[in-house]
């Protein structure tokens, strides 16, 4: 079990909703902060170690700059995520550059930073090396097909776009060599939200096992290892959080009975989280505006799915909570939902609640959407003409600021010359 907790009560919200109006984002510097500190020391016995943010889980800069005090890199996926690490202090092989069929410009972009640039393929070598240039470092991603089972989000690793065969890992490691290259390293992601202990230990032999045999088979020897993303997060009360210190214990035994007795020994260890490190921590808080009684009863709220596509996209579960009220008994059965022209927007289905007063009724209760800290406002979109919410930060004082403004209908227009669409023939 774990306990779900919101770090402000309904009167400390209302507040905060006096300067900045729901929906909005709120994210908790200290815990996050507390977070990113135990996650490095259970990785403390390891010759070194770095966790490179996957910063598509939370694109914002401020956030960032949190990380990049703590020692911790960033995973980039684009253009525009280099640019989000760099200006929030980190640099060089801290930041990597793990993108799929990626344009010349990022490749570009990530050389002149001094960033990792992590191959998704093996045409991909020669692509960089006629555009580009062959940097000093270069990563490969290593798919492993039907040897290693995927999970519900990230589908089986077979059908996946992404990543090297073992086959092409091999030829790909041996040509680099060939061509000069000094400095190498291995990468795989083959789950999404992953709770299992002993699927994670179970990676890391697997990428360790691939080590000796590269070395054995090219003369490569690997400067890290990226364990990859993939951690869960305890989205359900009944779901347990991954206990890092028993996941790093089996990591360190799979390390010392395959690599330390190849003689390949001091091997950095690196992984790519980005759910587990900011997901626990960060909510959606929005208001109950409407209650509609028909089929079922309905509690509509001022955020949608533009806000929160998770529960659509992949029928995800969010603990939903209503400040004030957390010992009232769960008393009524709502859909969640939100005003978005799809009947998927909704944040829960048939959920046992307290009894929620809307503002059309002249209530006033929140409703807050735990674990949202990650790929929650990330994946914002604007369909039917919505705006997306902005995003505050809890500081370590207990002061809130704003560090994402909401979108306003200037936003949205700003590519569009609506005053000439008149002037058009």
């Amino acid at each position: 079990m774990n306990q779900k907790y919101f770090p402000l009560d309904k009167e400390a919200l209302e507040e905060i909703t006096q300067q900045f109006p729901t929906p909005f984002y709120i994210y908790d510097e200290k815990a996050i902060i507390e977070n990113v500190r135990r996650i490095k020391a259970a990785f403390s016995s390891f010759p070194s170690y770095k966790n490179h943010f996957a910063v598509k889980a939370l694109p914002n800069p401020y956030i960032l700059k949190i990380f990049a005090a703590e020692g911790f890199g960033a995973d980039c996926s684009s253009l525009p995520e280099l640019l989000l690490a760099e200006a929030a202090g980190i640099k060089g092989e801290d930041i990597m550059l793990t993108s799929n069929e990626t344009p010349t410009a990022e490749y570009i972009a990530a050389k002149k930073m001094g960033a990792v640039i992590n191959l998704d393929d093996i045409t991909h070598i020669d692509f960089l090396e006629k555009n580009v240039g062959l940097p000093e470092l270069i990563s490969f991603r290593y798919n492993p097909g039907p040897l290693k089972e995927g999970n519900a989000i990230i589908g089986k690793p077979e059908e996946a776009k992404y990543g090297f065969t073992r086959e092409h890992l091999i030829k790909g490691y041996a040509l680099l060599k060939e061509k000069g290259v000094k400095r190498f390293a291995l990468h795989t992601m083959v789950a999404s939200n992953e709770l299992s202990v002993p699927y994670h230990v179970e990676t890391a032999r697997m990428l360790f096992e691939l080590a000796v045999e590269i070395h054995s088979k090219t003369g490569v020897r690997l400067e890290f290892i990226n364990l990859g993303g993939g951690m869960g997060i305890p989205y359900k009360p009944d779901q347990a959080a991954i206990d890092y210190e028993a996941l790093t214990a089996g990591i360190k035994k799979a390390y010392d009975e395959v690599i330390v007795p190849a003689g390949l020994a001091p091997i950095e260890i690196r992984t790519e989280w980005g759910r587990v490190v900011t997901g626990p921590y960060g909510w959606l808080v929005t208001r109950a505006v409407h209650k509609k009684e028909i089929y079922r009863n309905f509690i509509a709220v001022d955020a949608c799915m533009a806000d929160l596509m998770r529960p659509a996209l992949y029928d995800a579960y969010h603990h939903i909570t209503v400040p004030g009220k957390e010992e009232m008994p769960l008393s009524e059965v709502y859909d969640v939902v939100g005003s978005l022209c799809e009947n998927n927007d909704k944040f829960a289905i048939q959920r046992q609640l307290p009894k929620i007063e809307t503002t059309a009724e002249g209530g006033d209760d929140f409703v807050v959407i735990h674990d949202a800290g990650a790929h929650g406002r990330a994946m914002g979109f604007n369909y039917n003409g919505k705006l997306r919410c902005g995003e505050l930060l809890l500081r370590e004082d207990g002061s809130v600021v704003e560090i994402r403004r909401a979108e306003t209908i200037e936003d949205y227009f700003a590519t569009l010359d609506i005053n000439g669409v008149k002037d058009f023939n």
